[in-house]
């Protein structure tokens, strides 16, 4: 299904291109050294995430190897590519196969993990918008993105469906939570709550082990970090087209942040809403209509095959290399 929806994005924005005009922008209009030039900062920001994931493990007793945690978090971008979000599962799981960590506590400290990313480019969103209020108000005019557009087309109708589906989806939630309350008190163990219980608590370890990292000061030095990376990784692409070049750092930084929004959107790697989003910011900057689309496509094409080859690299890495430390881990304990 998201794939699906990436692929109806992606068809609606280029339905009418001409692809001739994509294969000249490759071949003579774009600065390939701008583009090799910006990859290293997409890599630094994940080895970044995983140096800080590592410090926020060690609280609650874990300590895996920084080598691990990297290509645990290479694999878990490269497999969002596949199914949007479950690359946050398959990282732990990573470590708990080849470190031994707990599992409910790796889930705690990228829960801790998500938290502050949210933090910060809420942070930066704000500090953004108010540089650039006309801006974003003529983007949200442009996309109709805006609250009262939104609750002002919906219908009778449209509000009993929203209601009653609010409504299926609380009855689920309820019924999940007290099928599992009856199946552990119709045991006369009491092994399943005392598992419960303890992966509850370990999760909340990891969730609270922000609180006691060693080095506070280096912990936020990683969190600027990671997406100071990942600004630098986009905005030096803008240096590779002659439209693109002269647009100055606070453009990229509005473009930047409407897209990471726009990578909420549940498709690989933000697949068609990512690109109609910058797309859509570029366009109120000056750029020409089809400049904007080749940019958007050509930019996200590249910087998403890096995450591929990452997420290759560690799982061949993983299989050939990781086995003999697993397998002593497992006699160790």
């Amino acid at each position: 299904m998201p794939l699906s929806l990436a692929v109806a994005i992606l068809w609606w924005m280029y339905r009418g291109i001409r692809w001739e005009e994509l294969v000249d922008a490759l071949s003579h209009q774009m600065s390939w050294t701008w583009m090799l030039l910006s990859m290293p900062f997409g890599i630094l920001a994940q080895v970044l995430r995983a140096m800080r994931w590592r410090q926020v493990l060690a609280p609650a007793g874990e300590r895996p190897k920084l080598s691990t945690c990297t290509h645990a978090v290479f694999l878990s971008y490269a497999s969002s590519l596949v199914v949007p979000r479950v690359g946050e599962v398959l990282r732990c799981g990573v470590l708990k196969r080849y470190e031994g960590t707990n599992f409910s506590c790796c889930v705690g400290t990228v829960v801790t993990e998500r938290i502050i990313d949210t933090l910060l480019i809420l942070v930066l969103s704000l500090l953004t918008f108010l540089t650039q209020i006309p801006v974003f108000l003529t983007f949200f005019r442009e996309t109709g993105v805006s609250l009262g557009s939104v609750l002002g087309s919906f219908s009778l109708t449209g509000w009993i469906v929203t209601a009653v589906c609010a409504l299926l989806a609380l009855l689920c939630i309820v019924s999940l939570l007290r099928l599992l309350q009856r199946r552990s008190e119709g045991r006369d163990d009491s092994s399943l709550q005392r598992r419960l219980g303890a992966g509850w608590r370990r999760l909340l370890d990891g969730i609270s082990s922000v609180k006691e990292v060693e080095n506070p000061t280096l912990f936020v030095l990683y969190s600027i970090g990671i997406w100071v990376s990942y600004y630098l990784h986009f905005y030096l692409t803008f240096f590779c087209f002659d439209f693109t070049a002269e647009l100055g750092p606070l453009t990229a930084l509005v473009a930047f942040v409407v897209g990471t929004f726009a990578v909420l959107v549940p498709t690989p790697n933000g697949a068609g809403s990512w690109h109609f989003a910058v797309k859509t910011v570029l366009v109120l900057y000056g750029v020409g209509q089809t400049d904007a689309v080749l940019f958007v496509l050509i930019v996200h094409t590249l910087q998403t095959l890096l995450v591929a080859l990452l997420g290759v690299w560690s799982s061949v890495t993983l299989a050939y290399l990781f086995p003999k430390n697993l397998g002593d881990k497992q006699k160790k304990h």
